[in-house]
Parts: structure tokens; C-alpha cells; sequence
């Protein structure tokens, strides 16, 4: 299978609207950030996690002309806003997205959209088919998804471990348990905003101690902020299994 990095960034991007620092006026494309968000791809099976704002500017970047099923990791905006636009893939199958998200997340999704969920049934609005998940591993098609829970402040979130690869986003606390789940993989995905401490993501310094914690062989860093600082200048400091992940960055697992 493979896994893109179709967004690496924070709920504003880099860059920045209005914004004149060295992160937000760099050069290097690797400091470009659009909203954070994966795809996963089998020979059968395209998945999204979390379509966020920038998720038409994602699915025509890398060609997608299919996709079976998104996932939510939680309902954030900057996690969910793109969901109209499954609207031309709805064209192109001939029928309602498949979409996999808790049952809070669900209700967020139809109060914010809820013209899709009117009996007026107006024309070409998106179809939908929601289905509920928990912390209990699922499928879509052939991919077995293990949710693993944790905490975005006191917001409930879910991260995915999809075979020897997990994701997770917009985190700041895991138990004891749940990070048994974590541990020995080859690639962990995890959110560090930047490298001051937040109330709701994990900061760099964070993320670097539950890494060391869980032993992946391969740890790459998302959802960052400008506030962290130049792509080159960071993956200078840290370890030598701990990069920032970028844009389109692909792994295979």
C-alpha cells in the first residue's frame, strides 16, 4: 500500500494570510502546508483521512479520479470543510461517498452541511452514506482500520493505524493504552504544532518524547504551524528517525 501527505499543515496553513515571516515567505516548497490530511492507497482502494478546506486542491494535485471512502478523525473545520466537493466523485461512481466517522462527528457533519441532509433534495448537492464507527477495528473494502483513541484538548479524537502505518492528528494526550497500539510500528504520522507547547496539539518536544516512547522505526511530524520553524533548520535538530513531513511526501507499508 501507499500513504500521501496530501496536507501537513494547521488549521491556517503555511502560509499565512497577512503573515511576513521567514516560514511564510520561504522559497522552499517543503514550507508549503496545505490543511492536513492522508491518503491511502491499495491496489483496490483509495481512502482519505479528514478533507479539510484545501481537499479539491489535493484530489486534483494527485490525480484522484476515485475515491471509495473518507475518514474523520474528528470535526474540526480544518478537517471537514472539503466535504462538497465529493460531490464530482458522486458523478464519476454513480453514487453516495461512503463516510466513516464517530457518532458526534457524524451529527457535526449534518448540522454543518445540513443542506445535504433536507427532504427538499436539491440538485447536485453531495451524497452521503454515513457509517459509524468506535475504538473497534473496521473495514473498507480489504483495508482493516484499528482506531486508537486520544485527546485534543477534552475533545475525543481518533487516530488510525492501517497495517504497520498509524496517523494521527491534532492530539495532545494518549493513555497508557492506547499508546500500546502505537508501539514497534515502521511509520507513526503524529501532529506536533509547534515547538513552544499548546493547549490542544503536542509541541515538538512532546511529540519527540512519546516517539522515543513508541519506537517506531520512521516518525514524520504533521499538522505544524509556522510557529515551528524552517523545514531545513528542524530536521537538523531532531533524532535521525524523526523528520517533519511535507507535502505529497509518499511512504509504502
Amino acid at each position: 500500500m501507499e500513504a500521501i501527505i496530501l496536507g501537513s499543515g494547521t488549521s491556517q496553513g503555511v502560509p499565512i494570510i497577512g503573515c511576513n515571516c521567514e516560514v511564510c515567505k520561504s522559497s522552499d516548497k517543503k514550507d508549503k502546508r496545505l490543511r492536513s490530511s492522508l491518503l491511502i492507497k491499495s491496489e483496490k482502494t483509495n481512502i482519505v483521512i479528514d478533507a479539510g478546506p484545501d481537499f479539491r486542491q489535493q484530489m486534483l494535485r494527485e490525480s484522484i479520479n476515485k475515491l471509495d471512502a473518507i475518514v474523520f478523525t474528528h470535526e474540526h473545520i480544518d478537517h471537514i470543510a472539503g466535504l462538497d466537493d465529493v460531490r464530482a466523485f458522486n458523478y464519476i461512481s454513480n453514487k453516495p461517498m461512503e463516510i466513516y466517522a464517530e457518532k458526534r462527528v457524524l451529527n457535526a457533519i449534518k448540522k454543518t452541511f445540513s443542506y445535504i441532509f433536507d427532504d427538499c433534495h436539491y440538485p447536485g448537492i453531495p451524497r452521503l452514506n454515513l457509517n459509524l464507527i468506535d475504538e473497534n477495528e473496521f473495514f473498507i473494502n480489504e483495508i482493516k482500520i484499528q482506531p486508537i483513541r486520544a485527546m485534543h484538548l477534552n475533545l475525543p479524537i481518533l487516530g488510525f493505524k492501517i497495517n504497520d502505518l498509524v496517523y494521527i492528528t491534532d492530539a495532545n494526550f494518549i493513555s497508557e493504552e492506547q499508546i500500546l497500539k502505537l508501539k514497534d510500528t515502521n511509520i507513526l504520522i503524529l501532529n506536533s504544532l509547534r515547538i513552544r507547547k499548546h493547549i490542544s496539539h503536542f509541541s515538538l518536544s512532546e511529540a519527540v518524547e512519546l516517539i522515543k516512547i513508541c519506537k517506531p522505526k520512521q516518525a514524520y511530524l504533521t499538522h505544524i504551524s509556522h510557529r515551528m520553524g524552517l523545514n531545513k533548520d528542524i530536521n537538523n535538530i531532531l533524532p535521525d528517525n524523526i523528520k517533519l513531513a511535507f507535502d505529497q511526501q509518499r511512504f509504502y507499508f
